[in-house]
């Protein structure tokens, strides 16, 4: 069996655990670059849950990465990145989530790298931005802005006007994750749009505090006007 083929497996068979979290602190028996590969295969596992908890751990892996050389991290990033475009030929699923994760565990890469994760909701002639056309895709922009934001609500504050357009959208994981970062920013401006949300009964399953979770853009708008009071 190839050393990727291997890593892949005890990955898979971590992240699959119930005691996963527990398990966490076994990532650093590996060199941050060797986990890399498997953990981007990962995010298109068959298994939902595997699929959002290689989120985790790559952000665990790109916060030791970048503690040990930010010219790495930022190769890496700008791998996520080329994921991203079109010409790559691959998937941009859940590369956004892994952008995020990253700058979660490093402040470092988030101060370099902040603003490109929010151009890819970025939809005037204004700004400088790579809007994504795809809804799905979307997602996980917006709920990468959430989870950043849980932790830098600085960096992502700049991006209230196109997270405001967010809840506009016809996709409900988008509004939901739109309504979501703007509560954690106090976004004031959002109060009567995200009212407007609170009955809306469209159903989303998503991952908040590193649990899968099922809930309403109702009950994400309600929550969100709630962290404005």
């Amino acid at each position: 069996m190839s050393r990727f083929r291997s890593v892949k497996k005890s990955l898979r068979d971590l992240l699959g655990g119930d005691d996963w979290q527990d398990r966490l602190a076994e990532l650093d028996e590996y060199a941050p670059g060797e986990l890399v590969p498997p953990l981007l295969n990962l995010r298109l596992d068959r298994s939902e849950a595997v699929r959002w908890r290689s989120v985790t751990a790559f952000g665990l892996t790109a916060g030791r990465l970048a503690e040990a050389s930010m010219e790495r991290a930022r190769v890496l990033m700008r791998t996520l990145m080329w994921y991203m475009n079109e010409e790559s030929g691959n998937l941009g699923w859940s590369i956004p989530n892994f952008m995020a994760e990253a700058m979660v565990h490093s402040e470092r890469i988030a101060k370099e790298f902040h603003k490109i994760l929010a151009s890819y909701i970025f939809c005037d002639e204004e700004c400088d931005g790579n809007f994504l056309d795809h809804p799905e895709l979307r997602r996980d922009v917006y709920w990468g802005l959430a989870r950043l934001a849980e932790s830098r609500p600085e960096l992502v504050a700049p991006s209230e006007r196109f997270l405001l357009i967010g809840l506009d959208d016809p996709d409900a994981y988008n509004r939901a994750y739109a309504a979501r970062v703007l509560g954690l920013l106090r976004a004031a401006a959002a109060r009567d749009r995200l009212q407007a949300l609170t009955d809306d009964p469209a159903e989303i399953r998503t991952y908040l505090h590193r649990e899968l979770v099922d809930t309403t853009v109702g009950e994400m708008a309600r929550e969100a006007l709630a962290a404005l009071e």
